[in-house]
């Protein structure tokens, strides 16, 4: 769960979720979705936030019936395919769901 200052405090993230949103035409399901799991982990560094952001915007596509592959996320976040890869399950279990075991 996060606080309401957490949005405003990565407000500029949050645009940049949009952004990659447009970008891939996501829904409004996948684009909450998407910024619920951001917030929720909300990663202290910058460095590690497009990292987390690619993984939002995967899993929450996916979690929405909304999906779009890998290498398509993290070319509209700016982050690479193997990041998407590596962080979107540990994402998921961050933030206290259980990812797909597929």
């Amino acid at each position: 769960m996060y606080r309401a200052s957490d949005e405003v405090d990565n407000e500029e993230w949050l645009a940049e979720l949009e952004t990659a949103a447009d970008r891939l035409g996501l829904g409004t399901d996948a684009r909450s979705r998407a910024a619920d799991l951001f917030l929720s982990v909300n990663p202290d560094t910058d460095r590690s936030k497009r990292a987390v952001l690619g993984a939002a915007v995967y899993a929450g596509a996916l979690m929405a019936g909304d999906r779009r592959s890998q290498s398509e996320v993290a070319d509209a976040v700016g982050c690479s395919r193997l990041t998407v890869q590596g962080r979107w399950k540990s994402l998921l279990e961050e933030a206290g769901l259980e990812p797909p075991g597929w």
